[in-house]
């Protein structure tokens, strides 16, 4: 939650105390461009063909730099709290497993040109502001990232507005209420095996 009142400050409020780190923001920056040039190389032209490999291949190099398990904090709110080890660590996993398979969903997202609006933040938390345009459809794209032993990493992204943690913690927290977590994970476990 403090990193989506981070956000909120930085969003509305851009100049209102955080130290401000440009060196960060052009690491940042030259991640997010070459994860998104190995994508499009991996890709290829419109209608291309791909074996089950490559499509592993491409859903790996888009997910690989989200952090699953931040995500999921955000998903569950204060039930991650509540719920033992193992059931976070499967949770984490069936999450991350819907995550992952909407990915590829729609693949022209990442054939699109990607233009960067806005960088801002600190040493170790960022907010990222693209702009994708495709067939002549500009998609607004955003990142909450936040750098950990070392590394940057995706807690959240919108396409549209849409947070995905947020949203996802929306129909979370409204299942949790109506029926408990039981019932959420008999859920995530079906809709498991219905896409594995």
């Amino acid at each position: 939650m403090f990193r989506y009142i981070l956000f909120l400050l930085v969003l509305f409020y851009p100049n209102f105390g955080l130290a401000q780190s440009p060196q960060a923001a052009v690491d940042v920056r030259e991640l997010m461009e070459s994860r998104d040039l190995q994508i499009k190389q991996l890709l290829g032209a419109e209608g291309s063909d791909y074996s089950s490999n490559q499509r592993d291949e491409l859903k790996d190099i888009v997910n690989g730099i989200i952090d699953f398990t931040e995500m999921a904090k955000t998903a569950l709110e204060i039930t991650y709290d509540t719920i033992s080890v193992e059931e976070r660590t499967e949770f984490v996993q069936l999450f991350s497993s819907i995550i992952r398979d909407q990915s590829l969903a729609n693949l022209d997202i990442y054939r699109a040109s990607v233009s960067y609006e806005r960088i801002d933040g600190t040493a170790d938390s960022m907010y990222i502001e693209t702009l994708a345009e495709w067939d002549n459809i500009r998609t607004p794209v955003h990142y909450i990232m936040s750098k950990s032993s070392g590394e940057w990493r995706i807690e959240d992204m919108s396409i549209d507005d849409v947070f995905t943690a947020e949203s996802y913690n929306r129909q979370f927290q409204r299942i949790i209420r109506s029926r408990g977590f039981d019932y959420l994970m008999t859920t995530l476990r079906k809709r498991a095996e219905r896409n594995s």
